[in-house]
Formats: C-alpha cells, structure tokens, sequence
C-alpha cells in the first residue's frame, strides 16, 4: 500500500510521525496542510456553497415541528429516487464509470433524479469522480482523508480554489459534454433544484418544503460524503487496491451498495459493489431487474481474472486488512 498510513518522509530525509494525527480508530494519518476555512482564498462559488448548504440544514431543523407521516414518506421516497435512482445507479455507475447502458430516456430520466439531489450537475460530480479514482488518496484527490475526515466529508465542497489548483484542464468529462441534456442541466442547474422546492412548497406548503426538499438532501448528503470519507478510513480491505479505500458495511446499507468502496476501486468499472452474496447491494438488485426487462445492457462485473490481479498476496482473512 502506498505510504500514506504511518509515515510522511520530511525534506531533510527523516521520516518523522509525531507531526502529523492520525483519525481515531484508523490507520490514517492526517498529512495535508490544507486550511479548511481560515487563511484562504473565499470564491464566490464557495460562498455560495456555504450559503446553500447551511440553509438547507437549517431547514431540516424544522422537522420535529412539521413532522407528517405524508411528508415522512415524501421524503423517504425521494431518498430512494434522487439516492439510489439518481446519485448511485445514474451519476456513479453508468455516467462515471460506464458500468451498464439504459436507454437514453431512461438515463436521462435517472440522472435528473441525481440533479434533484443538490450535488451538482452531472458533469461536476462525474468529473470530480473520475478525478478521485485517477488520484486517490494522493495530493492530487479532491476529497482525501489525508487532509483530515471533515475535509473529505464535506470541507472540499467549500474550496473550489482547490479543486482549480489541481485540475486546471477539467477535460475528462468530454463524453458528457457532448450531449445537449447534460450540457443544458450544467447551465441551469439551480433552477431545477430551486424549482423543486418551489413545487413542493405550493403542493404541501412549509411541511412539505422541510421534509422534502430539508431533510431528503440533507440525508442524501451525508450518506454521500460518508463514501468519501468514512469509506476511505473505517473497514476493512478485501482487495490490494495500494489506497484507502474501505469496505464499510452499515455505510453500504444506507448508501445502496455504495459502501463495498474496496470492492468498487478494485473494479470500477464493475456495476456491482457488493461482490459477496452477503454484502447487501440495492443497487445491483436494480440493475438485475432492469437487465432482465431487458433494459440494461453492457452490465459489466470483474472476472476470475481481475480478482486474481487484486487479491492480496496472502492467504489471511480480508477482516485482518487495514480494520
């Protein structure tokens, strides 16, 4: 594994380890020197950020006082359609990954499900994803855990400043920008999700505006920033990736399958996470369905021949790796 975990070698050649923290309950230590919020240049984009997300956790605050059970399950049902519908199986596994194929309509239908989970345009989160397989857990990685777990849950959201350091070009994503819908959703995208609210707000009034729009994007949020985060400092490794990356399984329930995160960057380009028959993976049960409707094509899962490649060179139980 790429020596990120125990050590960072200084510039007179000493390998030293008291400068540095290491996350509790982890083998990761903390080696960026990235300031999250002070000492920094504030774009406007990142305040903006910061207005929106604050916002939006301040409306979930409402919940207890505008709890229904018609707004519980207007929530709940949007946490499937814009989490699992929208992030999982549109942004991540067929446009990042190009895992499986749907039919354009039903593509474009799933990945507007994503837009209405308020992270980002598809052509964002995409080229941010495939940035971070590209660069994990090095100096490069939008959203590592060596600069600290609030900089990969959420605190990059806020540092566009950043990202441009790092990826000046913004040129892996060419495949998106050349359909008109992804394109035209990158240019409008805040009317959609402001207009969500809107329509929710005049269907239910405030009620629905909490629940719906508040607490579904502030869940879908975090279970979200738990992959980048907790994925890549708390579990175990099944496979010799040479990064972070963990299989964390309460993660992986309320994220769909996303949590199996050691499987995904051994196979990424697997439409399946949950490589055992006993890690629980929603998201692949989907695509069973959707192949067997014919629907999903080019359904692509690792061979015999890539678990070999990543398999570790022992023959000890993957609970043993990097717990």
């Amino acid at each position: 594994m790429r020596n990120l975990l125990v050590s960072v070698a200084e510039s007179d050649g000493v390998v030293k380890n008291s400068d540095h923290r290491k996350i509790p309950f982890s083998d990761v230590v903390v080696t960026g020197t990235r300031n999250h919020f002070l000492k920094r240049n504030w774009r406007r984009i990142d305040i903006q950020v910061l207005i929106w997300i604050v916002l939006v956790h301040f409306l979930a605050l409402f919940a207890p006082f505008t709890f229904s059970w018609d707004a519980f399950w207007l929530a709940f049902v949007g946490y499937l359609l814009t989490g699992t519908l929208g992030v999982t199986l549109a942004y991540h596994r067929i446009l990042a990954h190009h895992s499986l194929k749907l039919p354009k309509v039903l593509e474009y239908t799933f990945a507007y499900f994503g837009v209405l989970a308020a992270q980002r345009d598809p052509i964002f989160w995409v080229s941010m994803h495939r940035y971070h397989h590209q660069f994990v857990d090095s100096e490069k990685d939008a959203h590592s855990p060596i600069n600290g777990f609030w900089f990969s849950h959420m605190g990059w959201l806020f540092d566009s400043g950043y990202i441009l350091e790092k990826y000046k070009e913004r040129k892996n994503v060419e495949d998106l920008k050349k359909q008109a819908f992804y394109m035209f959703i990158r240019k409008t995208y805040e009317f959609h999700v402001l207009g969500c609210g809107a329509l929710l707000y005049a269907w239910g009034g405030f009620s629905y505006l909490v629940w719906g729009l508040g607490v579904r994007t502030v869940w879908v949020y975090h279970l979200t920033f738990l992959v980048n985060s907790a994925c890549h400092i708390w579990g175990y490794q099944a496979w010799n990736t040479g990064d972070l990356s963990k299989n964390n399984w309460w993660v992986a329930v309320l994220t769909f399958g996303e949590g199996w995160h050691n499987n995904h960057h051994a196979f990424e380009f697997s439409a399946r996470h949950g490589l055992e028959w006993w890690q629980i993976d929603i998201s692949w049960y989907i695509i069973c369905f959707l192949e067997a409707l014919g629907l999903a094509t080019s359904v692509k899962v690792p061979t015999e021949s890539h678990r070999l490649k990543k398999s570790f060179p022992t023959t000890s139980s993957p609970e043993t790796k990097s717990k």
